[in-house]
């Protein structure tokens, strides 16, 4: 189990957290490929210094645009771009996670819809550049579990597009009461801005729990350094741990986890309308979606649809139930759910690599099933039947002492 624990005793902002996981390691490459995914190759550059900050060292990142920038971006033509861009599912969902929880509170604090959000500073490249490097970082370092210490919001003001803001800024104190996240006291601070609506975005797509960290053995630490001279070390750190009692072994012990059910009763849509609206929902980021017939009122018969995400995608996916479907509501109802710890890994097979799903079983014992996808690919290139396919990947399985 990967854990990772974020120490931000002098607040949150997504340079910070960048700086932090360049400074594990993390190779370049790892933002720049889903950077140019999005159409950004060649439009900044990654200003990355060693620094010192209350006499402890770190890295400071700052991102320079190379053009000229648009002065706003609006939401929905954002998340069209990365709905589009040839990204990673599991980032594309984090990615339009954090941009949609930054949206509804641009939308709640300015009192409109959430498509009619312009995003202003959040929107500047240097803004994306964060994200997508944040959320492409944690994913390659395989974090399982993130605890975020309880940041400070800053307090006096701020200046922003539209003027002098007081602090905390107003996205940041509705992220906040909106996840019910809390907020560290500023006393002490000097006037100023702490945590940024994009930092503190970011944990709250990301972090399992805000508090102390658990116990845990310590393995990897990176330091992101802030641009503010402070009174003390202005830095956050990211620390890569082992969970006392963790030997690295994978845990046979069933995992808890809470999903968000959508659902809703639809018949005034023909079934190619609804596997559509389905298959936007599973690109949309959906962990799951299906059907079920069921008799409406007067008479008529009609479907259930029902998608099941994590927490942070309802909004971005409640978006996709109004865009493409013709329903005027959509329940929502957050649900419990226990699975069994389960990795990926490719395996390398006579026809060629299959991605396999491994799940541990409460006995220890590990099941495997070759992703399906990849059985379909090299089956029509190779002219030969899935089932052949599969035959020569239990071999392979086999081959290695695993059972499939």
């Amino acid at each position: 189990m990967t854990l990772a624990l974020l120490d931000c005793p002098t607040g949150l902002a997504g340079n910070m957290l960048l700086a932090a996981l360049l400074d594990l390691g993390l190779p370049d490459a790892t933002i720049e490929a889903p950077l140019a995914a999005l159409g950004l190759e060649g439009r900044y550059r990654l200003r990355i210094e060693e620094r010192r900050s209350g006499g402890l060292r770190g890295l400071h990142l700052d991102v320079e645009a190379l053009e000229v920038q648009p002065h706003h971006r609006p939401w929905g033509a954002l998340r069209q771009q990365i709905q589009a861009a040839p990204l990673a599912p599991a980032l594309r969902q984090k990615v339009l996670a954090v941009f949609g929880l930054l949206a509804e509170a641009e939308a709640t604090v300015h009192g409109h819809s959430a498509e009619a959000v312009v995003f202003h500073e959040v929107g500047a490249i240097d803004a994306l550049v964060d994200i997508v490097g944040v959320c492409a970082g944690l994913l390659h370092l395989g974090v399982d579990q993130l605890v975020c210490g309880v940041p400070p919001a800053g307090h006096g003001s701020v200046t922003t597009a539209h003027g002098a803001l007081p602090l905390p800024a107003p996205a940041v104190l509705e992220i906040a009461r909106a996840r019910g996240l809390p907020l560290a006291s500023s006393e002490g601070f000097p006037p100023g801005e702490l945590t940024t609506p994009t930092g503190l975005a970011l944990m709250a797509c990301w972090a399992d729990r805000f508090g102390p960290s658990p116990g845990a053995v310590p393995l990897r630490v990176g330091v992101g350094l802030g641009t503010r001279q402070l009174d003390r070390a202005n830095l956050l750190r990211l620390t890569l741990a082992r969970p006392l009692g963790d030997d690295g072994a994978s845990s046979a012990d069933e995992v808890n986890e809470v999903l968000l059910q959508q659902q809703a009763q639809i018949d005034d849509a023909s079934a190619e309308d609804l596997a559509y609206l389905a298959e936007a929902l599973r690109n949309g980021g959906a962990l799951d979606v299906f059907s079920q017939p069921v008799a409406m009122k007067k008479g008529r018969t009609g479907t259930l649809l029902t998608a099941l995400m994590p927490p942070e995608l309802g909004p971005v996916l409640r978006q996709v139930w109004w865009r493409h479907g013709t329903t005027l509501g959509v329940r929502e109802q957050l649900q419990n759910r226990w699975i069994l710890p389960r990795s990926s890994a490719t395996l390398a097979t006579a026809l060629g690599p299959v991605r396999i799903k491994w799940a541990t079983l409460p006995d220890g014992r590990r099941r495997a099933k070759a992703e399906h996808a990849d059985l379909v690919e090299l089956a029509g290139r190779l002219g030969r039947s899935i089932e052949e396919v599969r035959d020569e990947v239990r071999r392979a399985l086999a081959a290695e002492g695993e059972a499939p």
